[in-house]
């Protein structure tokens, strides 16, 4: 028996934020502090409303907007790195690796609740906030949800959802 399905996908130029950070891999490296310009893609899919669309594609661009302004020009550092010591205090933000440490105005950073700022996290903390934001619209029986990350030419990271 056939079925359908239906999706809506946002992408556009408005949906990108400019941060720095920087990340560890497997052997204990950490990579120098740089930034990059993040573009984000989002895809979602459910049944059709009673208005015969999935979602108001203009809600979905708000609140990717609402969440990527929290992004926006800041020090993007991880709170569930298990070697990265992230301290702060009312004026700044102290972060230490091995030999190394970082002091940050606290009003340039979000920490966010990942183990590493890499594109896989970063999407998939987007995702998650705009999962939350979308379930307080009525009416929004989202199936699955995918959010593209790209970090430079060719290429990103994707994070997938599904119910």
């Amino acid at each position: 028996m056939p079925s359908e399905q239906y999706s809506i996908r946002v992408a556009n130029d408005s949906l990108m934020f400019s941060a720095a950070h920087f990340i560890t891999f497997d052997k204990g490296d950490c990579e120098p502090l740089h930034g990059h310009d993040y573009h984000v893609v989002a895809e979602l899919a459910g049944p059709l409303g009673e208005k015969s669309y999935v979602i108001d594609f203009l809600a979905v661009q708000a609140a990717l907007r609402e969440i990527l302004s929290t992004l926006d020009h800041r020090v993007l550092l991880p709170s569930q790195h298990p070697l990265i010591d992230v301290t702060s205090d009312s004026q700044e933000i102290t972060v230490r690796f091995q030999e190394l440490r970082w002091i940050f105005p606290l009003s340039n950073c979000q920490v966010l609740d990942i183990p590493n700022t890499t594109s896989e996290m970063l999407a998939r903390w987007i995702g998650q906030q705009l999962l939350d934001k979308l379930r307080d619209c009525p009416k929004t029986p989202l199936q699955a949800v995918s959010i593209e990350l790209r970090d430079g030419c060719g290429q990103s990271a994707v994070w997938q959802w599904s119910e």
